[in-house]
Formats: structure tokens, C-alpha cells, sequence
């Protein structure tokens, strides 16, 4: 048998592992990439596999980086069944659809740009008429049962403590009288945490695919009254500043978590009181899965069930409803996704108000490498949104108490509780990640030669509990592609700083400049070979 890594290696998106057991082939996850445009590029390249060839889905949760492309998969051939928890399988349900109505506004705003500069239009991945075909193919599974998913191989799922309904989920292959295991951790989450059941998973175990995320960070163990106070320290700053809070949000999980505590201490401190607005259709229609599905075994309650109607809290469904905001003043809070800044109603917001020395942005979730929220994070001054150069005044500010990923403590400590007997592979985690838990899990006494870190379409070969990496596999991006900004990003950088430099030039200065410019551009172009 095989594994194949097609996403979330050296990255922490576009998770999906191709497993080949003899003529049965799986697929765990089957998410989009999001970062880079190069890194989004893959989304609409061809699968590196055949999808009517897969016979099932095995999925870990709903989040777009591990769910985004089952559409898409549906849509070319794919037949099969999609297992997943009962809660993912709900929140799928609303979140595919938003991600199917979000691809027909962005293509159709990026066409009409297209087309007045000449270039090619482009097309969505999937449209609204694929989500119904895909939602058919859904069976959920119950925690800690066994599921058959294919001949010769079942699964069991257990609660991986990140996102409602996400699991962790141990695969068994028959193979004659040693059957091969492999545990893929998906995405963990932190431990002690009240909303959500604490990661949990079999032990032994042999072969995981470990995520990596934060592999590199420890973060201190909050209580929920110590995370809510950080909240209110940033609350007070935001508010001292005389404008609006923005709060970029994961729409499923995080949306739902921040205005739990909004609420909690907006009641307990009056003087941070204020007008909140989710500005989120995908984060309106999760909550109600939230408070359906929300019950957690482990403290015997729902706790969303604050926000069944939240006097504090205004849902913005509507497009004109959203641009109302814009005639705002003074001290509100405002919830839109995406939570990386890469697309939804965030970037209107961002771009109305990243100008204004008044505002604060608070960042409360991992920015990936390549996306809005990470350059904001990483302290550009100015930034590009929908092919615009928007300066930066806004106070820019980061909490990582909000966090729905284990870190790397928990990491180590979740992956010996497996008492794994064979590889583990890290994946879903940057260069920086990766590194940090390997050098973690060796310290913690797993032998080097154990641990594996797979690169983009990397394959290995797993003979009982032996494993090794197949013949090289061509990949779909060069060596650290997948990790780092790529030219478009280099490019925005390049004309703001451009743009800034040539206001500040007399004209003469100016217009040398611009000529030396245009002369090394054009002999770059003149070195292509035609094609």
C-alpha cells in the first residue's frame, strides 16, 4: 500500500492524502489551498488523480482547507462515499455553499477586471448546482465505532477537539494476520479548552500522520476568565483609539467562540460596551449548527446556547446591510471572514478603514504564508486589495489565545498518549513548524529515522510496519513553493513601494527612474525564448 501527500505538505492548506491499497484508493480530506496565487493555482489544476478511481472520502472536519474541493471532486466522476461526523456533514452543508457562492462574486469581479486589461476570464471551481450531488454522497459516522469504508478497510473516529465535529480518524487495512494502522491526527486542538471534548485517540497505535501546524510555538494554558480578560485589554486599547475593532474570523468555530466571550465581557465590563456586528452569512447559518450540534460530552452542555438570540450581537445577512457600516463612526466591533483576510466582506472593511490611524485589526488565527492577513502581520505598510494600494495606519495586533490548533507542547504530548510503533508523518505545517516538532518529538525520545517530513506529492510505501519513499514523483510546485511568498505577492510589495518612491521624486529624478526601469524590463523580456 501507498501514501500520497497532495496537500498540506510544507503548507497548512489543501489537505488530502491519497491512500492506494491494492485496488481500493482513498482519499482523507480533499481540501483548497489557499496563500499565494500560486499556492490557489493548484485549486484549478487537474487532480493528480483519476476521480471516478476513489472510492471513498474519509474526512476529518468541515474547514474549507480540508473539505473546499469534494465539489469539485464530485463534479469530475467521484462516486463513491464521503464519511464524516454528523456535525461536519451540517456544517459542510453551509459551508460549501458559501464557498461556491463566494467563487461566483469573486470570478465574476475578477472577469470584469480581466477583461478591461485584455486578459483571459476565468472560471469558478464549482458552482452553487454542485453542492446538492455532493451532500448526497455523505454517511456520517459516531465516534469511537467502527466504520467500514472500502473492502479491507475500516475506520474509527474519534473527537480531535479543533472544530466541531472534527475527529481524528485511525484507518485499519487487512492485510492477512498483521493489519497495517495508520492514525491521521487531523487538525488537534488545544487542551482544556471549554467549548470543545479534549483530543483524544486509540493507544497503541502504529503509523500517524501528525499535523504541524504549531509545531515550533508554545503558547501559556489559559483559563476561560484569563483569555477573557486578554480580550478586554484589547477591547480597551481598540476602543482608547476612537474607531472600530476589526476582527478577521474563521466563519465555523472561531466566529462562534469570539462572540461568546464579547458577550460575556461586554455584560461584565459596561464601559467596553459597544454595537458588535457579524458581518458573516456562512458565520449566521453555523451558528445554528452550533446550537443544534453543540452539545460537549465532556462538560454535559451546549455552550453556544448564548447566542440563540444575543441581544448584543447584530447578524448582517444582507449585502446592503454590510455596506451600512460604512457610515460608522466612533467605537463598534465588526466580525467578517475570511479569517486569513484572503476574501469574503474582510477585504471592503480593510480596505475602507486599514487608512484610518483609528482603527485597530486584531488577528486571533494562524495567517498562512502568502495570504493578506500574514503581510498585515508581518508589518508592510502598505498592501494591495482588489487592485488597489491601500496605505496602512491601523494598529495591527495579534492574539493567539483564540488559537484552535494544539501547539507544540500538546502535540508531543497527544502523539506519546498514541504510543505510535511506527512512522510518523508531519505534515500540515510550515517550514518553521515542521522543524520545530521533529526537533521536539526527538527530544521527546522518537527516534530520528521515525520521523518523516513529505513533501508535495511525495508517495511512500508501507509494508506492515515498514515504510519508505517511493521512486521521486514529479511535484506539482518547485522545492518550497508551497511555503513561501511567491511573485505576485513580491510584485504587490514592489509597486506600493514603487509607487510611494516615485511620489517623493522631483521630476527629473523621476523620470531617469522610470526609464531605467522600463530598459531592464524590457531586456528581461527580450532574454525570454519565444514560445
Amino acid at each position: 500500500m501507498s501514501l500520497r501527500f497532495l496537500g498540506a505538505a510544507e503548507c497548512v492548506t489543501g489537505s488530502c492524502t491519497l491512500i492506494s491499497f491494492g485496488a481500493v484508493r482513498l482519499l482523507v480530506d480533499c481540501g483548497m489551498f489557499q496563500g499565494s496565487r500560486t499556492l490557489k493555482a493548484l485549486n484549478h489544476e487537474p487532480f493528480p488523480f483519476v476521480p471516478a478511481d476513489i472510492d471513498a472520502v474519509v474526512l476529518t472536519h468541515a474547514h474549507i482547507d480540508h473539505s473546499g474541493l469534494l465539489p469539485r471532486l464530485v463534479r469530475e466522476g467521484f462516486k463513491g462515499t464521503i464519511y464524516a461526523t454528523a456535525a461536519t456533514r451540517e456544517l459542510c452543508a453551509v459551508m460549501l455553499a458559501d464557498a461556491a457562492d463566494l467563487q461566483a462574486t469573486d470570478v465574476e469581479n475578477l472577469n470584469r477586471r480581466n477583461e478591461r486589461r485584455g486578459l483571459p476570464v476565468v472560471t469558478p471551481i464549482y458552482g452553487p448546482a454542485d453542492i446538492a450531488p455532493t451532500l448526497r454522497l455523505f454517511d456520517t459516522a459516531k465516534l469511537r465505532e467502527t466504520v467500514p469504508v472500502a473492502p479491507g478497510v475500516t475506520a474509527v473516529f474519534w473527537p480531535a477537539g479543533h472544530l466541531l465535529g472534527a475527529a481524528s480518524v485511525e484507518l485499519m487495512f487487512e492485510t492477512g494476520s498483521d493489519p497495517v494502522r495508520i492514525l491521521f491526527s487531523g487538525d488537534l486542538g488545544a487542551p482544556g479548552q471549554a467549548l470543545l471534548p479534549v483530543p483524544d485517540g486509540p493507544s497503541p497505535c502504529q503509523h500517524v500522520v501528525l499535523e504541524s501546524t504549531y509545531g515550533d510555538r508554545e503558547r501559556p494554558t489559559l483559563t476561560l476568565e484569563q483569555r477573557r480578560s486578554l480580550l478586554a485589554d484589547e477591547l480597551r486599547l481598540a476602543r482608547a483609539a476612537g474607531g472600530p475593532l476589526l476582527l478577521p474570523v474563521f466563519a465555523i468555530g472561531r466566529a462562534q467562540e469570539l462572540l461568546l466571550d464579547l458577550i460575556a465581557v461586554m455584560d461584565a465590563q459596561p464601559d467596553l460596551a459597544g454595537e458588535v456586528f457579524l458581518d458573516s452569512p456562512l458565520a449566521i447559518e453555523a451558528t445554528e449548527v452550533f446550537l443544534k450540534r453543540g452539545w460537549n460530552p465532556d462538560s454535559q452542555s451546549n455552550p453556544y446556547l448564548p447566542l440563540r438570540h444575543p441581544e448584543r450581537i447584530r447578524f448582517l445577512l444582507r449585502p446592503h446591510e454590510s455596506d451600512g457600516l460604512e457610515r460608522l463612526r466612533g467605537w463598534h466591533v465588526i466580525l467578517a471572514g475570511s479569517g486569513m483576510c484572503d476574501g469574503g466582506r474582510i477585504r471592503r472593511h480593510l480596505k475602507r478603514l486599514l487608512w484610518r490611524p483609528e482603527t485597530t485589526l486584531l488577528i486571533t488565527g494562524y495567517q498562512a504564508v502568502g495570504t493578506l492577513g500574514r503581510i498585515l502581520l508581518e508589518g508592510h505598510d502598505r498592501v494591495r486589495i482588489q487592485g488597489e494600494d491601500i496605505r496602512v495606519r491601523a494598529t495591527i495586533r495579534s492574539m493567539e489565545a483564540y488559537s484552535g490548533h494544539a501547539d507544540a507542547t500538546a502535540l508531543v504530548r497527544w502523539l506519546l498518549d498514541r504510543a505510535p510503533g511506527g512512522s510518523i508523518f508531519l505534515n500540515h505545517g510550515e517550514p518553521d513548524g515542521l522543524k520545530g516538532l521533529s526537533h521536539r518529538l526527538q527530544r521527546a525520545g522518537v527516534e530520528a529515522g521515525r520521523i518523516l517530513t513529505p513533501e508535495l506529492d511525495q508517495t511512500y510505501v508501507i509494508v506492515g510496519p515498514t515504510v519508505a519513499s517511493a521512486a521521486e514523483t514529479a511535484s506539482r510546485l518547485a522545492p518550497g513553493m508551497a511555503s513561501q511568498q511567491d511573485w505576485h505577492n513580491r510584485r504587490a510589495a514592489f509597486l506600493g513601494v514603487l509607487n510611494e518612491t516615485l511620489q517623493s521624486l522631483d521630476d527629473e529624478t523621476r523620470t531617469r527612474l522610470l526609464a531605467e526601469l522600463t530598459r531592464q524590463v524590457r531586456s528581461a523580456r527580450d532574454r525570454v525564448p519565444p514560445p
